[in-house]
């Protein structure tokens, strides 16, 4: 199960392309309310995969 490994890297990666995204989104006046909440939730899924990748190893 490598793909374990690599896939919570991912959620960071998102979060912070989506923490910039509502960066530009505020700079142009526009909503970044939505972005914001999909990069603190992403952010969480980042730790969450972290602590069950963890475990899974673990058990092992």
């Amino acid at each position: 199960m490598t793909y374990l490994k690599f896939i919570q890297y991912f959620y960071l990666a998102f979060a912070i392309f989506s923490f910039g995204f509502a960066y530009t989104q505020w700079q142009a006046g526009e909503d970044f309310i939505l972005p914001i909440v999909v990069g603190v939730v992403c952010i969480g899924m980042f730790f969450f995969r972290r602590h069950f990748y963890k475990k899974y190893q673990n058990r092992q």
